[in-house]
């Protein structure tokens, strides 16, 4: 395997208490102990201080986040952190996806549909295949880390590998890679195809950003390989060997799948059999038609629609075992830090049942065998046997963390000498005029605020009133589109309006320093989103700005409310003795706006702008149909990239519609 020391790159030192959390952890990871907790506050390096830890173990990393925003911010930082090893970027492929489910009430089968986004394809590619060439590798992940994968042995299996100098057999090699689903075309030259022209072969991995192989042969033997831009044609590198993976996860060697075949048969006589003897021919039908299809594909040509569903019959695991997955791609000896893990590890733990529930009803009513059971999430006991020595990081960690942790490192001091926000607590008697008053104060000092609600009702009525008080106000809410909820984050950053309303979206994750007021109402409220966890999470969103402060509206102060106020009273004096014994005065992080999303138009490339002029180039854009497909291709990669949070190319993108749109008026 190939290895190169991860090694962090940073214009900043270790400050603050990072130094002693750093060597804590690090020795108890090398010491052999398996469950640790870096417990980080908002602002005090906590990636930074992963980042160390990685580089003093020198082990290969997992590091699990529970949605595709924050594993997307992570990705970002730990990229920069370590330019020289591999950090990869694992999370759904989906743009959009509607599962396989059958509603019996109904009798309403809905079949699977999905909008798959090609780059994120293309990064859960080179998150696996990286793992098996590799050991300096850092993977950031969702959740979609224990859904099912092919297993690396499989994957191993159908590796090509092309040398310099070796034997050039054309048959044999071709139908290698037709084995591995790359598809030949020698017209375009896209992902997962290649074409062979004269003694010219061109292969596309669908892994690779960019990048092309061109294999050159002279007589029967490989003279040259050679990396090239698939979009210019112009060369780079030369290499003596490449190895190219399958172009897709599920993929065997023929010999596996045609061993599998007699498997799948054998249950499908049993589940017709069964269907039958219960007087359920309509499902016994079914059933046959469907497996006899998909039997027929995999026998032609190795592969049918849905094949994880038999991917336990084609591995030749039995009955109720868990599926390969991405955590099976690392060596026995990595590590995990799971990212808020107050919310990570439930979120694990919920995936099998909601999984297996849907799948029950394709079984019962013959739209599935059996076997598509056991193609699921691991159950959080088989995550727990599997992904070794983990670090637990939040502000707020959980019961179970703590319980488990052989030690709790503490991160409490901000480098910066930012404080945690000061609490006050009011009455809801009068709140509205009290909360408007509090608001134009904010603004008129020329800061942002936040006020969170308990429902999606609320934050609507509170965002009117406040907008008919000739307030710039806007609210956040889970239905809000991807692309409109990251330009409302960056407008209330840049001052296109002053106050945000939301519901939960504003704990996790948010670097708003612009934020000096939140407002939370109904503080006293018993439940999830009024928890001590909660409460101080959002109290961490003003923690960015040396004017943060708190007013939480309650009737009563909690019993969240106490502990929240105490643990955050408790980090203000820590932090306050820090500052003091350093000579450090605290200052309102700077940050520039387009850090949050990437997304400056300045920032587009020369290779952006030529590859824009090529495409472009293919449609006559004077012609109001041709101009028409062009745009609505650009649109939706533009949506595809904002969802994976490519901010920048989104806006190149947004940008080209524009120009098009401007320079050529609609017919």
């Amino acid at each position: 395997m190939a290895y190169k020391p991860f090694k962090v790159v940073s214009e900043f030192g270790i400050s603050g208490d990072q130094g002693q959390a750093i060597d804590a952890l690090s020795d108890g990871i090398l010491r052999g102990d398996r469950f640790q907790t870096l417990k980080g506050v908002t602002g005090s390096g906590k990636t930074f201080t992963m980042a160390k830890i990685i580089e003093r173990v020198q082990r290969p990393t997992l590091v699990l986040s529970h949605n595709k925003t924050l594993s997307a911010q992570l990705y970002r930082e730990f990229k920069s952190f370590f330019p020289d090893n591999a950090v990869e970027y694992f999370v759904s492929t989906y743009d959009y996806y509607q599962p396989e489910a059958y509603v019996p009430g109904k009798d309403l089968y809905i079949e699977k549909e999905a909008d798959i986004n090609d780059e994120i394809d293309r990064m859960r590619l080179a998150a696996s295949f990286a793992l098996l060439e590799r050991r300096d590798v850092i993977i950031v992940s969702t959740v979609s880390c224990i859904y099912g994968l092919g297993s690396p042995e499989s994957l191993s299996d159908m590796i090509k590998t092309f040398r310099t100098g070796d034997v050039w057999d054309q048959n044999r090699d071709l139908r290698k890679l037709i084995e591995m689903r790359y598809e030949r075309n020698d017209m375009v030259l896209e992902r997962g195809t290649f074409r062979l022209r004269g003694d010219t072969l061109e292969i596309y991995p669908p892994y690779l950003e960019n990048q092309a192989v061109r294999i050159s042969i002279d007589w029967d033997e490989i003279a040259e390989i050679r990396f090239f831009d698939p979009l210019t044609g112009s060369g780079a590198e030369t290499v003596d060997t490449f190895s190219v993976y399958p172009a897709k996860q599920f993929v065997m060697p023929p010999e596996q799948v045609k061993a599998a075949l007699n498997r799948i048969r054998s249950e499908l006589d049993d589940r017709y059999s069964f269907f039958i003897s219960e007087g359920k021919p309509l499902e016994a039908e079914r059933i046959k038609t469907r497996v006899e299809y998909d039997l027929e594909m995999l026998a032609e040509i190795g592969y049918c629609s849905g094949i994880e569903n038999y991917s336990r019959p084609l591995a030749g695991r039995p009955e109720g075992s868990r599926p390969a997955v991405l955590l099976d791609y690392f060596p026995e000896n990595f590590i995990t830090f799971i990212d808020e893990s107050h919310v990570t590890l439930p979120q694990i733990g919920a995936m099998y049942e909601g999984d297996r529930h849907r799948k029950m009803n394709l079984v019962n009513y013959g739209f599935r065998l059996p076997s598509a059971l056991d193609n699921r999430p691991l159950k959080y006991e088989e995550f727990d046997k599997i992904a070794g020595q983990r670090i637990y990081v939040s502000a707020t960690p959980g019961e179970t963390e703590l319980k488990q942790s052989a030690r709790v490192a503490e991160q409490i001091i901000r480098p910066t000498g930012l404080l945690d926000p000061e609490i006050s607590v009011r009455p809801t008697e009068g709140q509205m005029e009290d909360l408007y008053k509090e608001v134009r104060k904010a603004v008129a000092e020329g800061e942002r605020v936040l006020v969170t609600t308990l429902t999606k009702k609320m934050a609507e009525d509170l965002t009117s009133y406040l907008a008919n008080l000739g307030l710039k106000v806007r609210y956040l809410h889970s239905e809000i589109e991807t692309v409109e909820r990251v330009e409302i984050l960056r407008d209330l950053r840049m001052g296109k309006f002053d106050i945000l309303v939301g519901i939960n979206l504003l704990r996790e994750g948010l670097d708003l320093p612009e934020v000096a007021l939140i407002a939370i109402l109904d503080a006293d409220k018993i439940g999830f989103l009024r928890s001590a966890t909660s409460l101080t999470q959002t109290v961490g969103r003003a923690a960015r700005n040396v004017n943060g402060r708190v007013i939480m509206y309650a009737d009563r102060e909690s019993d969240a409310m106490k502990e929240t106020i105490r643990e955050t009273a408790r980090r203000r004096a820590a932090q306050m003795a820090y500052n003091e014994a350093h000579g450090i005065t605290p200052k309102t992080i700077k940050k520039a706006v387009t850090d949050i999303l990437e997304r400056a138009k300045e920032d587009e490339s020369e290779n952006e702008k030529k590859e824009l002029d090529i495409r472009r180039s293919r449609y006559n854009v004077l012609n109001p149909g041709d101009r028409k497909r062009y745009i609505k291709e650009l649109e939706k990669e533009m949506k595809a990239a904002a969802a994976d949070l490519r901010f920048e190319r989104a806006a190149v993108l947004r940008d080209e519609i524009e120009r098009v749109k401007k320079n050529i008026p609609e017919a």
